[in-house]
């Protein structure tokens, strides 16, 4: 790899991308990064686990304000990337960044275009309950992830997949692939790929309201909205008059209709499950973060007695 490259990241799934192409030999004349936010009761400023990587490998940092103003404009013009290289960045790349490098901008985007534009593409695959997923490499355009595409490749979506553990396998995947572009890029023999945007999808950002669970719905739907925001932001429920976070489930029953949703059909201390009817089906709390409280196995929730056959979990409204 001899192009000049900027990378621009900020969260780990930058992170893995930056470090391949480390690995494979890769010419970064720079990395962009948010800047560092502070963290804890304390307030420390934390950096970026983009940042920490570049500075291990004592890769110059650039953490702007904006990307918009004369100063970076003068930043650019100094580093003459021939490619930049954009994963989970966090900023729009106004035109004039897009136009400047000759091989061009592309992206580390975490789904098979077109489907998943947006902000959070791999926490909504997994809500919605899809079972394939993957990434894509595009050239970045104007529009929200609506480039032409150079690459995907395809991942498989667990029924015990969070995602955490989906965030990590794509990660690694989307480095692998996108050292593979830039290969491609280099040598001329990269081709283009519109996407179709009649199938288009998009996946907002997570919002609090994302994260209300509501027991008026089937299991699944339930499961899949745990799992699909754990280990972070996590959804969330009312017990006894307190949030509780809903860190882990099991799908328990798939079928049943329930009357009373949400109410406490069993706590199984020894198998570490809190059975709770839903709508249609019933999910199985294994994991929870009580309000004030540290994350717990659901054992440890039934054993201090904080929850009951017949109690009811229900829909968190003070958010």
């Amino acid at each position: 790899m001899k192009s000049r490259i900027l990378f621009m990241g900020t969260p780990d799934f930058a992170r893995s991308s930056l470090e391949a192409l480390i690995s494979a030999g890769a010419d970064i004349i720079g990395v962009l990064t948010q800047p560092d936010k502070p963290r804890g009761r304390k307030m420390e400023l934390i950096p970026s686990p983009v940042k920490v990587c570049a500075l291990e490998h004592n890769i110059p940092v650039y953490q702007p304000n904006t990307l918009r103003d004369n100063a970076f404009a003068e930043l650019l013009e100094t580093l003459a990337p021939e490619l930049i290289i954009v994963a989970a960045y966090g900023k729009i790349l106004p035109e004039n960044v897009l136009s400047y490098p000759r091989l061009g901008c592309i992206n580390v985007h975490g789904s098979l275009l077109p489907k998943y534009r947006g902000a959070a593409p791999i926490q909504r695959a997994i809500i919605d309950g899809e079972r394939e997923t993957g990434v894509t490499i595009m050239y970045m355009a104007e529009g929200i992830d609506t480039g032409d595409m150079l690459a995907k490749a395809s991942c498989a979506i667990y029924p015990d997949d969070n995602f955490e553990t989906l965030h990590d396998r794509l990660a690694d995947l989307g480095a692998k692939l996108l050292c593979e572009v830039v290969e491609k890029l280099e040598d001329g023999s990269a081709v283009r790929e519109k996407q179709d945007d009649l199938k288009s999808t998009y996946a907002a950002k997570i919002t609090n309201d994302d994260c209300i669970v509501d027991f008026n719905d089937t299991a699944e739907n339930i499961h899949n909205r745990i799992r699909g925001l754990s280990p972070f932001p996590l959804a969330v429920a009312e017990h006894d008059g307190r949030a509780v976070k809903l860190i882990a489930s099991e799908l328990y029953d798939t079928e049943t209709e329930h009357r009373n949703p949400g109410e406490v059909l069993r706590c199984d201390g020894a198998g570490n499950r809190i059975i709770i009817a839903c709508k249609k089906g019933a999910i199985a709390l294994t994991a929870l973060l009580p309000e004030g409280k540290k994350r717990m196995r659901a054992a440890d929730y039934i054993n201090g007695r904080r929850v009951s056959i017949g109690d009811v979990f229900r829909k968190y409204t003070n958010i």
